[in-house]
């Protein structure tokens, strides 16, 4: 028997509870694994790719800082850390000796899980490498139709609500003043502004599926994904809920944030294909006569890299690169 509906809530609550809850989507071992393709749950080999282009980004961010000792790498929602570990497998021997590997996440840590990976539930000080690959998609909004919050209960029934406050209306009147249904980034721009305040030198990325004020889409982008397939954003527990991230917005909070701390920080907007090919990933096909005996080997490594790139797919995500104290088009050249 299903649980009965609840009492209604704003979605931000409703996507809290459904994802975080004590029953929650990413707190009872279900995840994004097997409910959607990413850069990090798909392939195992394709993941590999991923990790060590992330690698290469580390070193470069390693050599822009003066290769201090230790250097800061943190993965902020990990998941089970397996993206951290496959790019602390990618370092060199050297660097692997200073880096400090960290995994921020709200879940128990895996018992498999390396010991040499740090595991906590909040974000440190840091200096170096701050990663949050497909996290801010997570983080809750509010859905505002006819300038009325919408709440909604258990089983998806939304009802109208109250009024946006005064800080929801400012933020609606700067990153989306019109449309008939209109998403609230507020919480995101707070969550990754409290994440850069946290790098006091080094870069701060975050890789996500978004938009910006130029196309924002008209009804919103709130859906659920459950066994790999698109589903109706049913805040039960039982799936992700996610929506595109007004990237915008999030890049003027962290820039702000860090000013507020009185230091400076320079931002940089790619997509992924973009990214990783500087981070030297290439789907290109391989040359047979150059290694006939490792072509095989060799176009499947491409075609996986090519996943990565595709820009109908993996390689259309935006990167959002924060510098502070070094500019960030210096390690993604």
């Amino acid at each position: 028997m299903s649980d009965p509906p609840s009492e209604p809530v704003r979605w931000s609550a409703a996507i809290e509870r459904a994802l975080y809850g004590p029953d929650g989507f990413y707190l009872v071992g279900r995840g994004a694994a097997g409910h959607f393709r990413t850069s990090v749950s798909a392939a195992a080999s394709v993941r590999e790719i991923f990790a060590g282009a992330i690698g290469v980004l580390v070193e470069r961010v390693d050599a822009a800082l003066g290769r201090p000792d230790p250097l800061d790498l943190v993965d902020l929602g990990a998941g089970s850390g397996e993206l951290l570990a496959a790019v602390v497998g990618a370092l060199g021997s050297g660097l692997q000796t200073r880096v400090r590997p960290t995994v921020v996440e709200l879940r128990p840590r895996p018992a498999d899980l390396s010991p040499r990976l740090g595991w906590r539930d909040d974000l440190p000080e840091m200096s170096g490498l701050l990663i949050a690959n497909e996290w801010l998609d997570n983080v809750p909004i509010d859905v505002v139709v006819d300038e009325h919050v919408l709440l909604v209960n258990r089983g998806g029934a939304e009802s109208p609500g109250p009024a946006p406050t005064a800080a929801e209306s400012g933020w609606l009147g700067r990153w989306w003043p019109s449309g008939p249904r209109r998403e609230i980034g507020l919480l995101r721009d707070v969550a990754w502004a409290q994440a850069v305040s946290r790098v006091r030198h080094g870069v701060a990325v975050t890789v996500d599926y978004t938009h910006t004020a130029a196309d924002r889409p008209a009804f919103g982008t709130l859906t659920g994904f459950r066994d790999g397939r698109e589903t109706e954003p049913t805040p039960d527990g039982n799936r992700d809920l996610t929506a595109h991230v007004a990237i915008d917005a999030v890049r003027a909070a962290g820039e702000a944030s860090v000013a507020a701390a009185g230091r400076s920080a320079r931002s940089l907007l790619t997509d992924q294909r973009t990214a990783l090919r500087s981070l030297e990933v290439s789907g290109r096909r391989p040359d047979y006569a150059a290694d006939p005996g490792g072509y095989a080997a060799a176009l499947q490594r491409a075609g996986e890299a090519a996943e990565l790139l595709d820009p109908a797919g993996l390689g259309h995500f935006t990167w959002l690169l924060q510098g502070i104290g070094l500019d960030p088009a210096a390690v993604l050249r």
